[in-house]
This record gives C-alpha cells, sequence and structure tokens, in this order.
C-alpha cells in the first residue's frame, strides 16, 4: 500500500512538468522502462520538495544532474541558511518489494567523484568530461562569497543497511551520509506530502506597506499571563504575502491549529473570502474578515530598510493558531490565479495578529496556546473533538497505523485536504477518525463500543502501549470489509445499518487468519459467508423466546398480546455482543472451513 502511494505521488509530480521538459518527463507514455525513468526523476523532485520546501518544478529540476558522466550524483541543492551543500544519489526500484529489499551496491556509492568534482577537476577518473549539469554544480559554489562557512552532506536515496557512520563516511571521501531506506523514505518523504506537513518555517518575513499608514506600521502591547509574558504585535500584511507562505509551508505552519483545511466543511467561509479577494478591486477584505493569529518565538520590525513607504516584518518560528481556512483559502486563490496574482491581490490586506511568547515550561506553553486558539476562534466553530486532534496520543497511533498497514487516519480535520488536491490519494483512502475507531472497536470483538456515537470527542480509548499490531491489522482488514459491504447503501441506510459493524467482526475474526486477507478478491469472496453468517444468527435470535429483540405489544383489534422481533432494540441491547460472539465461537470451525474454501475457489456459500 505505502509503494502504491509513493507512485501516485511521482506520477502526479510527473504531471506537474512543464512543457519545456516534456523530452524528459512525457506525461502520455506507455513505455513501462521509460515510466520508471521518469519515475526515477521524480523521486529526487520528491526528495527536494518535502526536505527543503522547493515547490516551483524547474528551481528543482535545475538542480538534477543524473545523466552521462554526472560522476556519480544525480542532484544536488544548495542550502543557503543553514549553510550545507547538499549531493544526492538516488536509486529507484521499479515495484514495492525491490524498493523495500534491494540495496545499492557499494560500487555504486564509491562511483560518487566527490572530492574531484569539489576540487573542480573539469574531468572523471576516466577522462570523461563532466556534463553541463557537473559544472553548473561548481559553479554555482565557487560563487558562494563565504564558502568556507559551508559543509557537505551526502544523501543517497536507497536501501543500505548493515553499515556504521564511519563506514559510510569511508565511502563518500570523508563527508557525512544521510540513507532515506524504504521506512525512511516513506515516513519521512511520502506521509509528510501527503498530510502537507514537511517543510518547517524558521524564520520568515513579510513585507508591509507604509503608504497608507500614518501612525506607523503596527500597535504592540505586552501582556502579563498566568503562564508567561507575552508581546502582541497587531498589524496589516499584504494577503499576497500571507497566500506565499502558506504555499510554501502548507500544515506544517498548522501545527497548534486544532484543524487543518476544511474543503467542504469550511466551504460558507471559504466561499465567502474567495468572493471578497476575487470579485473586488478594493480592500474590503481588510474589514470582513477576523483576521490571522499567529504564534512567535521572536518578532521584529524594521521600517528602515532604504525602500520609501516599506517595512519587514520577521517571525521566528511561527505557527498559525487561528485563521488557518483564511490563511489556505488565500493559498488556493494564488494557486488558481498564478498568472494574474499581482492583479488579484492587489492593495488587498489582511489583520495579522502576532503573539510573541517569552521562554516557558513546554507544558504552560502549549496549554496557553489552546486557550488563545479556542478563544480566538470565531468563523468556524472549533468542534470538541478538534481539540483532542494534536494529542500526542493520536499522533503517535496516527504514525503507527502509517507505518504498520498504510492507512491515512486522519485526526485532525482537512489535515489530508493537500494530498486530496494534488492527486496523491482519494477520498476513499482517507479514513476519518470516528469510522477508524468504530472499525476498529468492531473488528476486534468490541462491537458495543463500535455502535457509539462522536467516540473522537469522547477521546477515552485504549493506552497505545495495549494496542497491539494485530489488532490494527483486524482493523485494516475491517475498513475493506465495511467499504465492501457499503457498496449500493446510500449513506442514511449506512447510518442505521449496525449490523454492517457485526459483520466487519464476523470477516475479521476469519480473515485474519486466511492467507491474503486484505486481498480484495478474497473479501469479496467472503462477503457471501458474512451475509449468510448474520442471517443464521438472526435467525436463531428469534427463535430463542426470551431474546432481548422482542417487544411486547398488543394488537389494536383483537386486543391481544403480540409479540414482535425489533432488531434495532436487538442491537442495542448489552446481551447482543455477548450472545452473536458466542455464536461464531460455537460454529468457529464450520465458518473457518466454508470461508477458506470460498476464498480458495471463488464460489458461493450456504450455510
Amino acid at each position: 500500500m505505502h509503494y502504491g502511494y509513493l507512485i501516485s505521488v511521482l506520477d502526479q509530480i510527473i504531471k506537474e512538468a512543464p512543457d519545456k521538459y516534456s523530452k524528459l518527463y512525457n506525461k502520455n507514455e506507455t513505455d513501462i522502462e521509460k515510466i520508471n525513468q521518469c519515475r526515477a526523476r521524480a523521486f529526487i523532485h520528491l526528495y527536494l520538495k518535502v526536505s527543503f520546501g522547493i515547490t516551483d518544478f524547474s528551481e528543482r529540476e535545475h538542480t538534477l544532474t543524473d545523466k552521462g558522466y554526472d560522476g556519480g550524483i544525480d542532484g544536488y541543492h544548495i542550502d543557503q541558511d543553514n549553510k550545507v551543500i547538499y549531493l544526492i544519489q538516488s536509486k529507484f526500484r521499479a515495484n514495492s518489494h525491490n524498493f523495500e529489499n534491494k540495496e545499492i551496491s557499494l560500487d555504486e556509492i564509491l562511483s560518487m567523484e566527490i572530492s574531484r568534482i569539489l576540487e573542480g577537476e573539469e574531468h572523471d577518473e576516466h577522462g570523461n568530461t563532466y556534463n553541463g549539469k557537473i559544472k553548473q554544480l561548481q559553479r554555482e559554489i565557487s560563487n558562494i562569497s563565504d564558502i568556507a562557512r559551508y559543509k557537505y552532506q551526502v544523501v543517497i536515496l536507497a536501501n543500505l543497511r548493515g553499515y556504521s557512520v564511519h563506514q559510510l563516511k569511508r565511502l563518500t571521501d570523508g563527508y557525512p551520509v544521510d540513507v532515506f531506506d524504504y521506512e525512511k523514505t516513506y515516513n519521512g518523504l511520502l506521509f509528510p506530502v501527503l498530510t502537507g506537513n514537511y517543510f518547517t518555517a524558521s524564520d520568515i518575513i513579510i513585507p508591509i506597506d507604509l503608504s497608507n499608514k500614518s501612525s506607523g506600521s503596527k500597535i504592540s502591547y505586552s501582556v502579563e499571563t498566568k503562564y508567561s509574558e507575552c508581546e502582541i504585535t497587531v498589524l496589516f500584511v499584504p494577503a499576497i504575502e500571507i497566500a506565499k507562505m502558506m504555499r510554501k509551508y502548507k500544515n506544517a505552519i498548522l501545527k497548534y491549529n486544532p484543524r487543518s483545511y476544511l474543503d467542504m466543511d469550511g466551504r460558507t467561509v471559504n466561499d465567502a473570502i474567495h468572493t471578497t479577494i476575487i470579485g473586488s478591486n478594493t480592500n474590503e477584505f481588510a474589514l470582513y474578515n477576523n483576521g490571522i493569529t499567529m504564534l512567535s518565538e521572536e518578532t521584529n520590525i524594521n521600517e528602515k530598510i532604504g525602500q520609501k513607504n516599506k517595512a519587514q516584518l520577521r517571525v521566528k518560528n511561527p505557527q498559525i493558531i487561528n485563521g488557518g481556512q483564511t490563511s489556505f483559502t488565500l493559498s488556493r486563490i494564488l494557486e488558481e490565479n498564478e498568472a494574474k496574482a499581482e492583479d488579484v491581490f492587489n492593495n488587498k490586506e489582511v489583520m495579522l495578529k502576532v503573539i510573541t511568547v517569552s521562554e516557558c515550561e513546554v507544558e504552560k506553553k502549549l496549554q496557553l496556546i489552546d486557550e488563545i486558539s479556542v478563544a480566538t476562534n470565531k468563523q468556524t466553530p472549533v468542534i470538541n473533538a478538534d481539540k483532542f486532534s494534536n494529542d500526542e496520543y493520536h499522533k503517535n497511533l496516527q504514525n503507527k497505523v502509517f507505518n504498520l498497514v498504510g492507512l491515512l487516519y486522519e485526526r485532525k480535520r482537512g489535515e489530508f485536504s493537500d494530498g486530496l488536491k494534488d492527486g496523491y490519494i482519494k477520498k476513499e483512502q482517507v479514513i476519518e477518525r470516528n469510522f477508524f475507531w468504530r472499525v476498529f472497536f468492531a473488528s476486534n470483538g468490541k462491537i458495543n463500543l463500535g455502535f457509539q456515537k462522536r467516540l473522537f470527542q469522547k477521546n477515552k480509548f485504549p493506552s497505545l502501549e495495549k494496542i497491539t499490531d494485530r489488532e490494527i491489522a483486524r482493523a485494516s482488514t475491517g475498513v475493506k470489509v465495511h467499504n465492501a459491504l457499503s457498496i449500493g447503501l446510500n449513506a442514511h441506510s449506512q447510518k442505521i445499518r449496525k449490523d454492517l459493524y457485526a459483520k466487519v467482526f464476523i470477516a475479521t475474526e476469519f480473515l485474519v487468519n486466511a492467507k491474503d486477507a486484505s486481498n480484495d478478491d478474497a473479501i469479496q469472496a467472503s462477503i457471501p459467508v458474512i451475509e449468510d453468517v448474520w442471517e443464521l444468527f438472526i435467525s436463531t435470535a428469534k427463535d430463542n423466546p426470551d431474546s432481548a429483540g422482542y417487544i411486547n405489544k398488543v394488537d389494536r383489534k383483537t386486543g391481544l398480546p403480540t409479540r414482535h422481533f425489533s432488531l434495532e432494540k436487538y442491537l442495542r441491547n448489552s446481551r447482543f455482543e455477548k450472545e452473536f460472539i458466542h455464536f461464531i465461537d460455537l460454529r468457529r470451525d464450520e465458518i473457518n472451513a466454508i470461508l477458506s474454501r470460498c476464498i480458495n475457489e471463488q464460489v458461493s456459500s450456504i450455510l
């Protein structure tokens, strides 16, 4: 599943290639060998995009050196902020087995002629002239005025196991090595790009227009709180600068925000922002919008930058804790109107409130952030469940679920919005948090818990240490079973069909031990068995005169007492779960035999 997500991302990156790169990235290519060559280049693009926040395709392509006589270097990046030059070698594998198991050979690493290239040699060890991109790298390094302050880092995008840090350095002329094996690729490159949470802002600079601000660029105010002393800075900034910031940093700048971008749930507010920006040539947006609240560790404003009516705002380690919907919507407007962005955003500003928090204990800081977030949120209400979305418990569970079974557990509303918009993932691949827990409980035999509403809002879950890998595997199978059973049911039907979760338990109880249990064909073949087991169970319950599903009524015409079996009543009764599991245990061998035959022979069952 992980590799499938990776291929989807790489193929989408290929589609983003401008027409001038059509020879390198043929979007209509059908030759699988050439497709894999495109994916190999896109793999380096993925690393550059996630690790350094380079969103522009051409900017990334500029630093790819992978072709003949490249000295074993496939790409590079010069990080001017941190004074590090990254030299990349990548080995993309064309199938999941090789990607996760095949290692790069030592000969391939030894082929990196790092010292020769950095020393300015024009030819490789065999006398061949280095290609133009390697010479470009040499020129760019030679043009760095303070090159003495820079360090070098070798990056290997491939599996390489069993070697110590010192051994790897000996293979790369003494330079430190960072290895992105398949696990680090899935966790450190793939998952962050799916959630739009990959490149963290350290410092941001926002230009400010002073031409219509007779009283100065800002209002500042010191506030003493029970947690820490804070400095509040309020000013109006160009809306386009917020859009650019959000486009670059995405969800990485919303870590403390209780939710991410809400496409559908926030449509009314988002549409209003869109209309005000697009449909007006004047600055009504500054009046209508409630503004953005940003957290900062250090804030500076300089009004003397050598430009008339201009100033700069610097914010260290910024995090938006309110106004995320506004910021994200502005970035979407920018993406949709790239060619005419200056006209669309001309003179439009948004109020920015920057809260600079003095150093204090982490726990106190987080408590203060939580209280500010709740108090300042007005436009799109924060529901109680959102407040738990940033708990370390749910962050760790999300990582565990993705690592083990590749499920995209949506702990925070809207966090996969960017992956959906960019076509990296499909809507049905995102597992809504309440749905995940219903299936998790049901597939692991706690069916009554699976029936409850607002599970996430109650936030009463087993400790992470007690959740086993097997239970998560069952939940993964349970999601597929639930989706297969739900085909043809409308949303209303699914809400009242509580028997779906009982059927999920039947399937996971037996499929989890079957070969290829999560295979779609195996699940489809098991559906008739699941339905038959359920019908037999209900028939047995109806035959039991003491069943909790019976309702005593009086016939209106005859006045005589009657009994009616209600499935809804039975499902709500606390006895249901115990009786259902007891029934399954009694027929375990029979069900298992029939289910195995159906999966192996792809035939229907009759109990």
